[in-house]
């Protein structure tokens, strides 16, 4: 059986996932990713060649009628590979849904869609209005920022994508995979039958966590100790809420004077971090690590860490602490 994807990008995480599916007896899993990032995946998300053992084509991407990318040539990708299966996501989706001759082939050669969904980017179908107007729907936006104003076109937009939704759902995925329960109320709000609704938790590959968990036990501390010391992992983006954390730090540092806090990621809001962090009077009790991927040092950072701490919108990195052992603070 051969499986396509369609992706953003190549982000670290997924790799090792996708080539433990390609080692299975029978299976072949091809990925399908733009030439040039085009926004589809978010800011800072490490991009890597790593683990992969799978096959990746780079197509160039076009904007479609309705606002989003869609890839050239895709048909002829098709043709090439005759997938069996083909797994989407948002915004990918909505151009197998107003691509006529795209779904004339799928039909012709009877091959299978599925549709890779975040649930909780979707209202349910009779409150799509107020779900985008709300706080929550705001949180999901990674700069923190309206990205539509409620005026009457913003109306008119949620009128009809609820129902390309419907559309999509119904007539033209032969199943979801999501990664939470609620996936079943959420999309099973468009009337789609239980029985295409899956749930695959979210998780990196334990597996190497575990093993990684136990090779650093024979590595010296990556730093010194200090029970006063948490650490945040995740991309430095508003949405993080790290400027949250600093300033818990300072608050935090009157009782203790040792607390340190340990940064690890990359993006676009370090500058601002590190001038919040200056301004407050922590820069001393706080360390701006970078970017780390690979488990071993990962695990060293955790390890030398008393807790893990995310305040605001969670990612696999909350995964990563508890397979490491670690006990954890983060929001809900």
């Amino acid at each position: 059986m051969k499986v396509l994807f369609t992706f953003g990008g190549l982000p670290h995480y997924s790799n090792f996932i996708l080539s433990r599916l390609n080692n299975i007896a029978g299976l072949e899993i091809i990925v399908v990713v733009p030439k040039r990032d085009t926004g589809t995946i978010g800011d800072g998300v490490m991009q890597t060649h790593e683990g992969v053992n799978f096959k990746i084509i780079y197509l160039k991407e076009y904007k479609a009628f309705y606002g989003n990318f869609f890839f050239k040539d895709f048909i002829a990708v098709l043709e090439e590979e005759k997938p069996n299966i083909i797994v989407t996501i948002w915004p990918y989706i909505l151009g197998f849904a107003s691509g006529i001759f795209l779904k004339k082939y799928l039909r012709k050669n009877n091959i299978k869609l599925i549709l890779k969904e975040i649930p909780f980017h979707v209202s349910k179908f009779n409150n799509a209005y107020s779900y985008y107007k709300s706080k929550f729907s705001l949180q999901l936006n990674e700069e923190l920022k309206q990205n539509e104003k409620v005026n009457w076109l913003f109306y008119v937009k949620h009128f009809i994508l609820k129902y390309v939704r419907k559309y999509y759902y119904n007539k033209l995925v032969d199943a979801t995979v999501n990664y939470i329960d609620e996936a079943y109320e959420i999309v099973g709000s468009y009337g789609v039958d239980r029985e295409k609704i899956f749930i695959s938790t979210n998780s990196p590959d334990t597996d190497l966590i575990f093993k990684a968990n136990e090779e650093i036990k024979m590595l010296p501390p990556i730093l010194k100790e200090n029970p006063f010391r948490i650490v945040h992992i995740g991309r430095l983006v508003k949405w993080k809420k790290t400027h949250q954390l600093i300033q818990a730090i300072q608050l935090l540092k009157e009782k203790f004077p040792e607390i340190e806090l340990l940064i690890i990621g990359k993006g676009k809001e370090q500058i601002v971090l590190e001038l919040l962090a200056e301004e407050l009077g922590v820069k001393e009790n706080i360390k701006f690590i970078g970017g780390v991927y690979d488990n071993d040092t990962l695990g060293r950072y955790l390890k030398a860490s008393s807790v893990y701490v995310l305040a605001g919108m969670g990612g696999l990195s909350i995964n990563q602490a508890m397979a490491f052992g670690k006990p954890i603070i983060c929001s809900t």
